[in-house]
């Protein structure tokens, strides 16, 4: 394979991706991936830190229920927020980052 040809799979590769994934704003309810089949609204505080909740990872979930998984950053900073808190339950945040299908790479997450 020529190193031209190397080259220009590379520069489409990244290209591509840089379609896919996009900066945005997500908010919805924080809530770990064990109970993300509950009810967002009623999912609380004290569940999400269980040691085993923390361990499943954190997705918002949408106002029109879609799911989006935080990446380890963005887990981190869920359990951070959780843990700074004096909220007992209606776990809004809101979440910017890259958007790339049903997953965020964070930058920032702020518990409402």
């Amino acid at each position: 394979m020529s190193m031209l040809y190397k080259n220009l799979v590379r520069a489409s590769l990244v290209a591509g991706f840089a379609l896919t994934a996009s900066a945005a704003s997500v908010d919805g309810y924080l809530v770990d991936k064990m109970c993300s089949k509950k009810d967002p609204k009623s999912h609380d505080r004290e569940c999400a830190l269980s040691p085993a909740c923390q361990k499943s990872g954190f997705v918002v979930v949408t106002a029109d229920g879609k799911l989006i998984s935080l990446d380890d950053k963005g887990n981190q900073e869920a359990i951070k927020a959780l843990k700074a808190s004096k909220k007992k339950d209606d776990l809004r945040v809101t979440v910017t980052g890259d958007v790339s299908g049903d997953s965020i790479k964070v930058a920032s997450l702020k518990l409402l």
